[in-house]
């Protein structure tokens, strides 16, 4: 589909930066792992489905996935966490390895687990999906050797994006630190809200929750969805006072089916439809618009253009069945 605001030969421009573009990603690390197989039988001891194994694979998950996001583009990309000094945590640093995602930044820890999903997945639909995780805040002490680590490679980064999905590693220590050294050295930096973990979020460059986030974020019901997310008082509404509460540079609203919604203060909010053909999983598809946006920006795209980017980007992932990913080829492709 093609887009004023963005056209073709700007987007093979924007990506033939990425070479020289680097984004640190800091945040909740897990190994997704897939099971699949084919349903031909309801169990004779529950009504559930017998499901007939076929393969299995493992991918990076979490903030893997947005640095996996990254690496697919070609964006220089380093992942920064504390893992698990087991199995699980070996064979993530493998992948992320294969995948030429730098990994210096993984901490070991005997205080935690590696997180593990494992996703059943029959004639290409989720059966069930077993989380094997430690939840606990990481301490003071973890979190000091995490920072660390970042600040030694801060000064040659483009941006940061924190991946916060309520497992522990992203806490307001950590982020208060993030803040104060990305403000001060002029870095940008993004976050992926999750409500349920309450932090102070105020100061950031980018947020990008979706709309069930955000309406959570402001404590405001969704009671009535508007066809047009312009005219959606309830929406715009919420987006107001996340923009005058927390102060974020950029917000941007994904509206799944409605494509986003892309507020900046004293601005009138742009919303920016879905160019999705076909939906088949949205898991990861936050990953995939938080990472793009980002590498966007950071090489030199306006806020309009890194929204078409993204919107874009997860319109390719969509259409794709797991934890998936854009190759700068099918992204060309969307935009022609």
């Amino acid at each position: 589909m093609k887009s004023k605001y963005l056209p073709a030969p700007e987007v093979e421009k924007l990506l033939k930066k990425a070479a020289t573009t680097r984004v640190l990603v800091v945040g909740d690390v897990m190994l997704d792992q897939f099971i699949w197989g084919h349903v031909s039988r309801i169990s004779p001891e529950a009504p559930v489905p017998v499901v007939d194994f076929e393969r299995e694979n493992y991918m990076p998950g979490g903030a893997a996935n947005v640095a996996r996001n990254l690496a697919d583009l070609g964006v220089s990309s380093d992942l920064f966490a504390v893992i698990g000094n087991d199995d699980a945590g070996e064979k993530l640093k493998s992948l992320l390895k294969q995948q030429q995602i730098g990994c210096s930044g993984l901490i070991g820890s005997g205080q935690r687990a590696t997180s593990i999903k494992t996703r059943i997945v029959a004639h290409q639909q989720q059966v069930v999906r077993l989380d094997r995780e430690t939840k606990k805040e990481l301490d003071q002490n973890l979190s000091n050797r995490l920072l660390a680590v970042i600040r030694k490679q801060l000064s040659q980064a483009d941006a940061v994006i924190v991946g916060d999905y309520g497992k522990g590693i992203v806490t307001q220590y950590l982020l208060d630190e993030l803040k104060t050294s990305c403000s001060q050295k002029g870095i940008w930096l993004s976050l992926d809200p999750k409500p349920v973990h309450k932090l102070d979020l105020r100061g950031l460059s980018l947020m990008t929750p979706n709309r069930k986030e955000a309406f959570e974020l402001a404590q405001m019901e969704d009671h009535i969805r508007d066809a047009n997310p312009l005219k959606d008082k309830q929406l715009t509404a919420v987006a107001d006072k996340l923009l005058n509460e927390l102060q974020p540079a950029l917000l941007l609203i994904t509206l799944g089916d409605q494509g986003m919604l892309l507020c900046q203060r004293n601005e009138k909010p742009f919303h920016i439809p879905t160019v999705a053909q076909e939906v088949f999983d949205v898991s990861g598809a936050g990953d995939t618009v938080i990472a793009t946006f980002t590498f966007a920006v950071a090489a030199g795209a306006s806020p309009l253009e890194a929204a078409v980017f993204s919107n874009h980007a997860a319109g390719v992932v969509v259409g794709k069945v797991g934890t998936a990913t854009v190759h700068p080829t099918e992204l060309l492709k969307s935009f022609e």
